[in-house]
C-alpha cells in the first residue's frame, strides 16, 4: 500500500471588504481581520496579506466607505468549493445576501484561482471586474506585484494605470 499524497495546491487571491461592523467586534476591520483568520480552518492558508485601504464604495452612494485588502493564500480545494468555503465565512460573520452592492459586515471575492480563465453559473475566474477597481488593484500589487490578467495579459501596473480616477483610495495606518 502506498502513502496517501497531499492533493495539489493552487495559488488563489481573494479580495475582502467590509463597511458595516459585524457583532462583537469594534471595527469593519477587525472583522475582517478575523475572518482572514478563520480561512486555514476552512482549507485556505494565507501566504500574504496586503496593506488595508478605506475605499469609497463602487458604484458611488452615500454607504460608509470600506476597508479593503487582498489574500494571497493556497488550497487543494476545487475552485467552486473554495468559493462556497468564502461564502460560509461570510456567512458566519453575519453576511446576509439580500441587495447588490448593499453595505455589508463581510466580502471576499474569489479573484483568481490559479490563473484559470473559467465560467459557469457559479463561479467566473478571474473575477470579471477584478481590473476596474482601485480597491482591488492597489492592494493586489502589495501581494502579487507580477500579476498578470489571465484574460487581457494586463500586468497589475497596466491595470492601475487605466483605472478611471474616481475611485477615492486612502492607505490605512498599520
Amino acid at each position: 500500500m502506498s502513502p496517501p499524497t497531499a492533493s495539489p495546491s493552487t495559488d488563489i487571491l481573494i479580495g475582502i471588504g467590509a463597511n458595516l461592523v459585524p457583532d462583537g467586534f469594534d471595527t469593519a476591520r477587525a472583522g475582517c481581520e478575523a475572518a482572514i483568520a478563520r480561512l486555514p480552518a476552512h482549507g485556505i492558508s494565507i501566504t500574504a496579506v496586503s496593506p488595508w485601504f478605506e475605499t469609497a464604495p463602487v458604484p458611488a452612494s452615500d454607504q460608509p466607505w470600506f476597508n479593503n485588502a487582498v489574500i494571497a493564500a493556497r488550497t487543494a480545494l476545487s475552485m467552486h468549493e473554495t468559493l462556497r468555503r468564502l461564502h460560509v465565512v461570510e456567512s458566519e460573520f453575519g453576511r446576509v445576501r439580500a441587495v447588490r452592492n448593499e453595505a455589508r459586515v463581510l466580502d471576499m471575492d474569489l479573484l483568481d484561482y490559479g490563473g484559470v480563465h473559467h465560467q459557469d453559473n457559479d463561479v467566473m475566474l478571474p473575477h470579471p471586474r477584478l481590473h476596474e477597481r482601485a480597491f482591488v488593484l492597489l492592494p493586489l500589487q502589495d501581494v502579487a506585484p507580477d500579476y498578470i490578467h489571465p484574460v487581457s495579459g494586463l500586468t497589475v501596473a497596466d491595470m492601475i494605470g487605466a483605472l478611471p480616477p474616481d475611485q477615492p483610495v486612502r492607505r490605512m495606518p498599520v
